[in-house]
């Protein structure tokens, strides 16, 4: 039972930090229509940046994090805005190519940068500090990164959904000549939703850096999986996405826990058995 519980919270944990840096990813993918595949190398900016901030820097985890962010997003609506909006209308293999080489670019910055050792992240001592649960003792910062992915996911449904730059964003990407013709600005809302997907990879890679650590192929090496997450929830569908997500999170920390000497076996596995059984992701947009 303890095991049971062990798995449960660990995967969730790990779900939520997919979830973080994946909701970006489904909304350029899914809504925009952008095969954005530069998505992970903003996680990896974001977290390097934290890391700098936090230890060379010797900034507050509190005053860097949100600087770190805030950057990434800024970069991310520089290259929309100077090159990737001249995309959005070629086909997809001309995307792929394109952010594909913006990767191995930025890796290759970053690299120069910083240095090809793992980036560590200084974490204040509240959450450096342990929690009794009763059953287990738990890191306090997988509790921040439990409860900033439910905070994520319940701002990300509020924003598309409740919002006027939700209504922009579905009305420029389904129907963006009527869209224009009222007097949406869908150049604005363009940069802006590309600018939030950045900033929410930059704060997934921040949160994320234990457990999935900021390495110098950090943008390569965690791309299939948040691709993967993205897949198996539906194109477009940030519930979606959560449920893929967590389910996945759970079957790859059971694997470790289970059977480690399979790797990512099992991940994969469950990824092509639910494929299989819904084609077009657990909750189609």
């Amino acid at each position: 039972m303890q095991l049971l519980a062990n798995v449960l919270i660990d995967g969730l944990a790990y779900g939520m930090v997919l979830f973080i840096i994946a909701v970006g990813l489904s909304v350029t993918l899914g809504l925009m229509r952008f095969v954005n595949l530069a998505h992970g190398a903003f996680a990896m900016i974001g977290g390097y940046a934290a890391a700098l901030l936090t230890r060379e820097a010797s900034w507050s985890f509190w005053i860097a994090v949100p600087v770190a962010v805030a950057g990434t997003a800024a970069l991310g609506a520089l290259i929309e805005a100077l090159v990737l909006r001249h995309l959005y209308r070629r086909t997809e293999l001309e995307q792929v190519l394109f952010t594909i080489g913006l990767s191995f670019f930025l890796i290759a910055l970053t690299n120069a940068l910083a240095g090809p050792q793992v980036q560590l992240i200084v974490l204040p001592p509240l959450l450096a500090q342990s929690v009794d649960l009763g059953f287990r003792t738990l890191p306090a910062q997988r509790l921040l990164v439990i409860a900033a992915g439910l905070l994520v996911a319940a701002a990300a449904a509020w924003t598309v959904t409740r919002t006027r730059f939700g209504i922009w964003l579905r009305a420029a990407v389904d129907h963006p000549d009527t869209a224009a013709t009222l007097g949406i600005p869908i150049r604005t809302v363009q940069c802006a939703s590309f600018a939030a997907g950045a900033a929410l990879a930059g704060l997934g890679g921040v949160l994320g850096a234990e457990l999935m650590p900021l390495e110098p192929y950090y943008a390569l090496k965690y791309l299939v999986l948040v691709l993967v997450v993205v897949a198996v929830g539906g194109m477009g569908s940030l519930p979606g996405s959560l449920l893929a997500a967590v389910s996945l999170g759970i079957v790859e920390t059971a694997s470790k826990y289970l059977a480690s000497d399979w790797g990512g076996l099992f991940f994969f596995l469950a990824m092509a058995v639910l494929l299989a059984w819904r084609p077009n992701g657990l909750l189609k947009r």
